[in-house]
């Protein structure tokens, strides 16, 4: 493995540590403040950021995005993802030690299994951790990340019509959204080295800002109607099943070349998101809070 990829998967661990933190911020907050309208996102916006819990999550969870986009820049976008989603067993007990939420029999089994699919990633990742492996074609970039926004955006429109499971179906619609910027972050990589900050000018960055921003407010409606553990951990094995796929998809990263390695990879992916859908108690909804005028 080079050093390079080391070191985007020494940040990739950072970011999920991060990440938590800035989740239970903004969790914390968006209870305090009025229900998301998805009709006034402007105003909804400016409601949230009037909670200093909130505020702190969202500088934290900057923080983190910063992070995430270096970790992409260096390792290939499977391996950054897989340790994102390995380090999401943090956050059981970064919820029972610093926000006091207990931590069920439950959340240790995702431990196990999480700590499992990654000891049988490492033993297949072959060529992959040799090159950070950012080259796209568009078409194909374009379809995968297109999906995976209409299909977040479809759960967004199902639940803000006062589905009994809305919270859980804002928490994957965040996830898929917010994968799919992570998705479209990995493919303007490829021209950092050539345009500098000038990548800011680039039309992904455009679409990086839209679906990010989006997210943002699908996820703050996703906390406050369900549980914090419980809908941090769906929205991040959401995230985690885009990104990780369009490895092998969208940039090409190689997969074993016998049946068997490639048997135990596609193993320790499925133990990785598994123990990360398994981490969480099942959501249960809460009524929705009445908006303020």
């Amino acid at each position: 493995m080079s050093l390079s990829v080391q070191v985007g998967l020494l940040l990739a661990f950072a970011c999920a540590f991060t990440s938590i933190l800035g989740f239970l911020y903004k969790h914390r907050g968006s209870v305090e403040a009025p229900a998301v309208e998805f009709s006034r996102p402007v105003s909804s916006s400016l409601a949230l950021f009037r909670s200093p819990w909130y505020t702190l999550g969202i500088v934290v969870a900057t923080g983190s995005w910063g992070l995430h986009v270096a970790a992409l820049a260096l390792a290939p976008i499977s391996l950054v993802q897989t340790t994102i989603a390995g380090g999401l067993v943090l956050l059981t007990v970064i919820a029972d030690r610093l926000f006091a939420q207990e931590v069920t029999r439950r959340e240790w089994v995702g431990v196990a299994l999480t700590a499992a699919g990654l000891a049988f990633l490492a033993a297949t990742m072959g060529s992959t951790g040799k090159e950070a492996h950012s080259d796209y074609d568009p078409a194909t970039l374009a379809l995968y990340g297109g999906l995976a926004t209409a299909a977040g955006g479809a759960l967004a429109i199902v639940a803000a019509r006062g589905h009994r499971r809305a919270g859980s179906m804002l928490a994957v619609s965040a996830g898929l959204l917010w994968g799919a910027s992570d998705v479209t972050i990995k493919a303007l990589s490829s021209v950092l080295d050539d345009r500098g900050v000038g990548v800011l000018l680039h039309p992904l960055a455009a679409v990086i800002a839209a679906l990010s921003l989006l997210g943002l407010l699908v996820s703050a409606r996703s906390l406050q109607l369900g549980g914090a553990v419980a809908v941090i951990a769906v929205t991040s094995a959401a995230a985690n099943i885009i990104t990780i796929a369009s490895g092998p998809i969208v940039f090409g990263e190689p997969m074993p070349e016998d049946a068997l390695g490639v048997a135990v990879r596609v193993l320790a992916f499925a133990l990785v998101i598994g123990a990360a859908a398994l981490t969480p108690p099942p959501i249960a909804a809460a009524e929705p809070r009445a908006a303020t005028p």
